[in-house]
C-alpha cells in the first residue's frame, strides 16, 4: 500500500483547483471555483471546485473526489497512477512500496496482457474465415466498423488458443474467462465458432468478450465472458469507450440490449449507443453514463421481455435520477430490434422515432401503475397510492420528487395536504429570506450533523468519542468509521478525510457530506455548534441509560446500578 502519509503530504502540495483548471478552464465563483462538468453535458455549470477544501463536486451528474479521484475519472488512470501524476507534478517521488499488493498487480497486468493476445488472435482469424466475414455483411456491416470495434472470430474447435498461448495450462487463461476447465480437469476454449465482441473498459484494455453464433449456429446465441478479476457485467457497458465523444456532441445516450445493436446503430450514423451485459440496467451502469449526459433514453424492443426490461432499469434508476437528467424509454414495434429497425429505416428514421415517441421516465411510471388499477372507484386509487408510494420514496431529485407526487394526488383527485398525510411525508417549508452561511438542508439525524461539521473541521474528533455513538442507523455506523480514521490520524484535513474514506464501507455517505460542506465558507467556526449537538448526545445517552434503569426493579439493580441512577436523577 501506498504510504498514508506520503499520500496527505502529496495532497497538502498539490493545489486541486491548479489541477483541474489545466484540464477544465474554471471561474472564479464566490470562494469556489465553477465550470461546466467534464463528466456529463450541460450548458450551465454545476461544477465545483473547493480551494479550501481541496474537493470537487457536481451537483448535476454528482461526480466528486480530490485531485487523486479528478484524475483517474477525468483522464482513465487507475489509482496508482493518478497518485504517481500528481507525484511527478510536485517534483515528489512515490516511495518503491507504493504498489498495492504488488502479486495482484502483476496477476491483473497479466490478465489484461492474456486478453490482448487474444483480441488479437480473434481479429486475425476474422480475416482468414469467409463465412464469418459474409456473416457480418449479411448483417450490413463493413469492414471500417468492424475494426472500430475490434470484432474477430473464434473458430470451432476445442483448443484453438493453444496456437496462441505456448503454456495452455496457465491458470491466468482460465482466470480471463477464456478457457473452462470441467470437473475432469480436461481444459477447452470458451468461444468457439462465434463473432467476438471484445467488451473495452474506460482505459481502453480488453476486460472480457461476448460471442455471438453465426446464422444456424448453436445455444445459446449470446455468450459472454464470466465475472473475473477485470469484468464486471453490473459495471460495465459495451461500446462505451467507442461512443463516449458521440455521447456529448449528441447530448443523450440509447442504451439498447445487444453488442449487434450498437455496432448496428453506430454503422449507420447512430454512434451514441452502448448495451448491457447480458444483464439489467444497474445503478452503477446509469451513474457512469449520467457523467457523460444528462439524457438517457433506453430502447427495448416492443414485446413482454422489453418490457420487464424496461421496468427493471426504471426501478433502479429513480435513487438515481437528479432534476437536471432526462431519462426515458423507447419502445421499437414487436417485429423489430435497433439492428433490425435502423437497417430498414436507416438512421433518419431510426431520429425521427427517436424525437417523437420517447416516453419520460414519470410518465412511463404512472403508466405502469395505473393500468394495473382501476382509478375509477375508490379502492383502485386507494391501491394505486400504495403501489406507487414506495417507488417515489425513492427518488432522491427534490423537484421531480415534489411533481411525481402532485401528479399522484391529480390521478387519485386528493389536494397535496391529503397526500403529505397518507404518506407521513414532512411538509414543505419556505426557505429564510435572512442570511445563512449554511445553505444545505437540515441533516437528517445528530450523527450527519456531527458527520458534516467532523469534514469541515476534522480536528473536532479529539472531543468526540464512541461510547457515545449508541445509535445504530446508517448515518451514525458513518460517523464512527469517519472517526476510527480520525483517532488513528488525528492530523488529516478535510481532502484527506474523504480520500481515505473512499476505502470505507459508509463511502458513498462520507463523499456525499463532502458535497454537502461545499458551500460552507472557510472562515465558519463551526465548534460552537458541534459543543452544543455534542452535550445533546450526552443529554440523550444519559435519557436512554436512565430509562433502562428505571425499567428494572430495585431488587434486580446492582449497588452500582442504583448508584449510577441516583446520579443521573
Amino acid at each position: 500500500m501506498i504510504p498514508q502519509d506520503f499520500i496527505q503530504s502529496l495532497l497538502s502540495r498539490v493545489d486541486i483547483v491548479d489541477v483541474i483548471d489545466r484540464r477544465v478552464p474554471l471561474k472564479k465563483a464566490g470562494a469556489n471555483y465553477q465550470a461546466c462538468c467534464p463528466f456529463h453535458n450541460e450548458k450551465s455549470p454545476s461544477f465545483t471546485v473547493s480551494p479550501s477544501k481541496q474537493f470537487y463536486h457536481c451537483f448535476g451528474c454528482g461526480a466528486h473526489g480530490t485531485a487523486i479521484g479528478f484524475l483517474m475519472e477525468y483522464a482513465g488512470l487507475s489509482y496508482v497512477d493518478a497518485i504517481k501524476a500528481l507525484a511527478d507534478q510536485t517534483g515528489m517521488t512515490v516511495p518503491e512500496s507504493a504498489t498495492p499488493n504488488p502479486v495482484r498487480a502483476q496477476q491483473t497486468a497479466s490478465l489484461v496482457e492474456v486478453m490482448q493476445r487474444a483480441e488479437q488472435y480473434y481479429r486475425q482469424q476474422l480475416k482468414l474465415s469467409a463465412t464469418a466475414i459474409e456473416y457480418l455483411k449479411k448483417r450490413g456491416l463493413t469492414g471500417e466498423i468492424a475494426a472500430r470495434f475490434g470484432l474477430g472470430y473464434a473458430p470451432n474447435g476445442w483448443q484453438n488458443l493453444g496456437a496462441v498461448f505456448e503454456h495452455y495450462a496457465d491458470p491466468a487463461l482460465h482466470e480471463a474467462g477464456l478457457v473452462v476447465v470441467n470437473d475432469a480437469g480436461q481444459r477447452y476454449d470458451r468461444f468457439r465458432d462465434r463473432v467476438m465482441f471484445p467488451i473495452i473498459n474506460q482505459k481502453g484494455d480488453v476486460i472480457g468478450f461476448g460471442g455471438r453464433v453465426l446464422d444456424g449456429g448453436g445455444e445459446p446465441k449470446y455468450l459472454n465472458s464470466p465475472e473475473t478479476p477485470l469484468f464486471q457485467k453490473g459495471s460495465e457497458l459495451y461500446g462505451l469507450f467507442q461512443a463516449r465523444r458521440a455521447i456529448r456532441d449528441a447530448g443523450r445516450v440509447i442504451v439498447v440490449e445487444g453488442y449487434m445493436d450498437v455496432v448496428a446503430l453506430a454503422q449507420h450514423g447512430v454512434e451514441y449507443a452502448v448495451a448491457t451485459l447480458g444483464t439489467a440496467t444497474t445503478a452503477t451502469h446509469l451513474q457512469k453514463l449520467l457523467r457523460h449526459t444528462d439524457e438517457v433514453v433506453f430502447c427495448f424492443d416492443g414485446d413482454s421481455a422489453g418490457q420487464r426490461a424496461a421496468w427493471r432499469a426504471l426501478e433502479h434508476s429513480l435513487p438515481i435520477v437528479t432534476d437536471s437528467s432526462r431519462l426515458g424509454f423507447l419502445f421499437l414495434p414487436e417485429s423489430h430490434d435497433p439492428d433490425s429497425y435502423v437497417r430498414e429505416f436507416g438512421r433518419a428514421g431510426f431520429e425521427t422515432m427517436l424525437s417523437k415517441s420517447v416516453v419520460p421516465l414519470s410518465a412511463y411510471l404512472f403508466k405502469q401503475i395505473a393500468q394495473q388499477h382501476d382509478l375509477a372507484t375508490d379502492e383502485g386509487k386507494s391501491a394505486f397510492l400504495k403501489a406507487l408510494q414506495p417507488l417515489i420514496a425513492q427518488v432522491t431529485a427534490p423537484s421531480l420528487a415534489l411533481m411525481l407526487r402532485k401528479r399522484a394526488a391529480e390521478l387519485v383527485q386528493i389536494d397535496m395536504a391529503e397526500l403529505a398525510a397518507l404518506w407521513h411525508l414532512k411538509p414543505v417549508r419556505a426557505l429564510s429570506a435572512g442570511p445563512a452561511r449554511i445553505k444545505r438542508p437540515a441533516p437528517a439525524s445528530i450523527s450527519r450533523h456531527l458527520l458534516r461539521m467532523l469534514l469541515f473541521n476534522p480536528s473536532l474528533a479529539q472531543y468526540l468519542t464512541e461510547d457515545l455513538l449508541t445509535q445504530t442507523d446508517t448515518d451514525t455506523q458513518t460517523l464512527r468509521e469517519v472517526l476510527v480514521i480520525l483517532h488513528q490520524h488525528p492530523h488529516l484535513d478535510t481532502a484527506m478525510l474523504i480520500e481515505q474514506g473512499q476505502h470505507q464501507l459508509h463511502a458513498a455517505d462520507i463523499e456525499q457530506c463532502g458535497a454537502e460542506i461545499m458551500d460552507w465558507e472557510a472562515d465558519l467556526d463551526v465548534t460552537p455548534e458541534f459543543n452544543l449537538v455534542l452535550e445533546q448526545l450526552r443529554m440523550t445517552g444519559k435519557q436512554t441509560r436512565m430509562q433502562v434503569l428505571a425499567q428494572k426493579s430495585l431488587r434486580d439493580l446492582t449497588d452500582e446500578e442504583k448508584k449510577e441512577l441516583q446520579q443521573l436523577r
